[in-house]
């Protein structure tokens, strides 16, 4: 079996931990609804699933260091057919965040695993890989309200759940299938320390941390508390934001192609720093317009320029991290900043159901991002920040 087909096997699974992960966010309103909660008071379950996210990244970058990556991807599929069906059965807010906790660590150990094992199955394409990978990562999340509105047609939020542990015992079953008949590459037989890959990539493990930790964290909150941003602060009903919602995600889908293929061709911090500075317009934007063809207008720009980031930042990374070092300075990265940028939508949410208005959050949240882009193009103007590239 061909390099391509195993790839193919990572798309599907890829489609499904990243589904596990975004689908909490358009079931707020109904799971609010049945708890007798306010939804922004839910923020903390869409935190978990990030926090569960970050959690399990060091660590599987410590496993890589034993195991192959694939027998590691293996392990994070089961885990999400078990951690859906905890989920599936919650009867309370506080089993709800544990379940979207739970299910956060297989994405997070997925992620860890699958893009170094992405980047290493195509080294002369890093970008174009790591973008159709990121692709299939993105229907997802278009998917997920959607998918979310179709099932409360027919059943409650709780099958949704359950059907993902379905298709992720599938999905899991052929990733190993295609594993076993593929010759896999032995880019990262030498990688055996973190300790080791963090002391001598640290330049590039801390740049990578301050180009998104702070746009994730802003991003993180807008997404996940975009239903009620969009009820509250602009008088859009549930249906619609939702379909918003699916609009923004949807940009992100010619976004993971069109920079992944860019990505192999153009400067790395350049291209960084064109959409963290073009991401932080679009917010702005979106705090001032109204009327729903604005909206619609302005969540397509902020979903097109948050989406370009994460394939560039992929590239930028595992093409310029050496064989020995790739998986675990991976790591090391990931896991910082998947911290910051999962306490995005729990801070915002318990700042908003405090008495803070949505707007005004917003608005000096990229403000401040706005002024991270500034030091950052100044560094590397003087020379301070890694090329990137092998």
């Amino acid at each position: 079996m061909s390099r391509r087909e195993l790839f193919g096997s990572l798309c599907v699974l890829v489609f499904l931990v990243n589904l596990a992960r975004v689908i909490f966010a358009p079931l707020l309103q109904p799971v609010a609804a049945e708890f007798g909660v306010s939804a922004a008071a839910l923020g903390i379950v869409t935190s978990a699933a990030w926090l569960g996210s970050a959690a399990p990244r060091a660590p599987t970058g410590l496993l890589l260091t034993r195991f192959q990556r694939h027998h590691v991807i293996a392990a994070t599929g089961g885990s999400l057919v078990l951690t859906s069906a905890f989920t599936a059965i919650a009867g309370s807010v506080a089993h709800l965040t544990l379940g979207a906790f739970l299910m956060g660590l297989a994405s997070g150990s997925y992620f860890i695993a699958a893009n170094p094992l992405v980047s290493e199955l195509f080294p002369s394409r890093v970008g174009t890989a790591l973008g159709l990978h990121g692709t299939a990562s993105q229907i997802a999340a278009v998917a997920a309200p959607l998918v979310v509105s179709a099932v409360l047609i027919v059943g409650s939020w709780r099958s949704a759940f359950a059907a993902i542990a379905v298709v992720a015992a599938l999905g899991t079953a052929g990733l190993v299938v295609a594993a076993r008949r593929t010759t896999l590459p032995e880019a990262g037989l030498d990688d055996r320390s973190l300790l080791t890959a963090g002391r001598a990539q640290w330049p590039i493990i801390l740049t990578g941390i301050a180009f998104i930790a702070t746009t994730g964290f802003l991003w993180n909150a807008l997404f996940n508390l975009y239903g009620d941003y969009l009820t509250v602060a602009k008088g859009v009903d549930p249906a619609t934001g939702r379909l918003l919602l699916s609009a923004m995600f949807g940009a992100g889908v010619p976004a993971f192609v069109v920079t992944g293929w860019l990505a192999d061709r153009v400067p790395y911090v350049p291209l960084l720093l064109s959409i963290v500075g073009s991401f932080t317009l679009s917010v702005l934007l979106l705090t001032v317009v109204d009327g729903l063809l604005a909206l619609a207008a302005t969540s397509l720009l902020v979903g097109y320029s948050i989406h370009s980031l994460f394939p560039a930042m992929d590239t930028y990374m595992l093409d310029s991290l050496p064989d020995q070092h790739r998986a675990s300075a991976y790591a090391l990265y990931s896991a910082v900043m998947m911290v910051a940028q999962a306490l995005g939508s729990g801070t915002v949410g318990t700042a908003v159901s405090r008495g803070a208005a949505y707007t005004q959050t917003f608005q000096s949240l990229a403000a401040g991002l706005g002024g991270v882009v500034i030091v950052l193009a100044v560094l590397h103007w003087r020379g301070y920040l890694p090329a990137g590239g092998r």
